[in-house]
């Protein structure tokens, strides 16, 4: 007969998971994927190297479930921010505002998150949290063109750009720490703008 975990052991085992991530996330918030080895993050979890191999089968494992972790938060926050308002223009600003401070509140996990080398795996969960990020700005944007707030465009396009570019705005920014006050306002004009709103210059 297989071997089956009882509750007590798998609820001990899915605490111990979730220690591992909070330690890992601490990490790579202050030293990025490259500190993020499994001996570190034992150390910082307080457990033995060998513990984290019940869990994952290796550091790019461990990796690509951290990222996941970190990234779901984020496209939760711009989601929330992005229906937080019935004009869509404002939920559309809200939603980069979100984005852009998140990350400059936090440029270290930013960083990791957007742009810094990691293992194929993350490269790959990147492309599918772009395209996750791309979809709460669509619905919008369509919603937008539908009220005939925006003029008519594509939403997918537009959206996935304005991903494009306020994450590749940001890595300069990010990088530098002292980096000015204007970097929200100016990609809140560059949003309107590449959304059509005519009054871009004066929001």
């Amino acid at each position: 007969m297989p071997y089956r975990r009882t509750p007590a052991v798998q609820a001990r085992l899915d605490a111990q998971r979730g220690l591992v991530l909070d330690a890992a996330v601490e990490l790579l918030a202050e030293r990025g994927y490259a500190g993020c080895t499994m001996s570190a993050v034992a150390e910082r979890a307080g457990l033995a190297t060998g513990s984290l191999y019940r869990h994952f089968t290796g550091k790019s494992a461990l990796s690509v479930e951290l990222f996941r972790t970190v990234a779901s938060h984020e496209v939760a926050a711009v989601s929330q921010a992005a229906h937080q308002h019935d004009d869509l223009v404002d939920a559309i600003v809200a939603a980069i505002e979100t984005f852009a401070s998140r990350a400059l509140k936090a440029p270290r996990l930013a960083y990791a998150l957007l742009a810094e080398p990691a293992e194929p795996a993350v490269d790959a969960e990147r492309l599918v949290f772009r395209r996750a990020f791309r979809d709460v700005f669509a619905e919008r944007v369509t919603e937008g063109v539908a009220r005939g707030v925006l003029p008519a465009q594509d939403a997918a396009l537009t959206a996935a750009a304005l991903v494009g570019a306020v994450a590749e705005a940001l890595i300069g920014p990010l990088s530098d720490p002292a980096a000015g006050p204007d970097t929200v306002p100016a990609l809140v004009t560059f949003t309107l703008r590449a959304l059509g709103v005519t009054d871009a210059s004066d929001t």
